[in-house]
């Protein structure tokens, strides 16, 4: 498999946005081997194949949020369009609009990709349920040992927390 489409690679263009795993139109077209306008062009054409559980636009805190949070999108701090992001099943539609070889080598490389991320968060699950299992089993000595499992198998969404804002702010 060519280094375009190695599973680091596709699974560093996932982000997390309204709590569910997106890939953004221009890391798609990106990888299609398109352009971004002839991406979203495809989509508009059959927009009856992509509800909002399957795509979505990015609101314009959002786009900030994700130039901010993600180096590759610096570009996008300037778009006057706002994004597109698509959810895993937006990302399977893709490949009955944009219909070329690559689009489908594509297309398969992304499915095994969240398909790999799915199966590493059921077993941060399944770790995280032995974890609290041996918490009951064991003293309250090592408290914070579980607390600190806990934290560490814990999604990167739930983790995080608000940012403060830096600077003054009237009231």
């Amino acid at each position: 498999m060519d280094n375009k489409l190695s599973l680091d690679v596709v699974a560093s263009k996932i982000i997390v946005i309204r709590g569910k795993r997106v890939m953004l139109d221009r890391d798609l077209a990106e990888l299609y081997g398109v352009s971004t306008k002839r991406l979203n062009q495809a989509v508009k054409r059959n927009m009856e194949r992509f509800p909002e559980d399957f795509m979505f636009p990015l609101t314009e805190k959002e786009k900030k949020e994700v130039v901010t949070n993600c180096d590759h999108l610096s570009a996008l701090k300037f778009s006057y369009q706002s994004p597109l992001a698509f959810t895993e099943q937006g990302v399977a539609m893709l490949s009955s609009v944009l219909n070329s070889e690559q689009a489908i080598r594509v297309n398969i490389q992304i499915m095994r990709t969240f398909t790999y991320l799915r199966r590493m968060f059921l077993t941060n699950a399944d770790l995280r349920r032995k974890i609290e299992l041996m918490e009951k089993k064991y003293d309250k000595q090592f408290a914070v040992v579980f607390q600190i499992f806990k934290e560490l198998i814990e999604p990167a969404s739930k983790v995080s927390q608000p940012k403060r804002q830096i600077g003054f702010h009237k009231d």
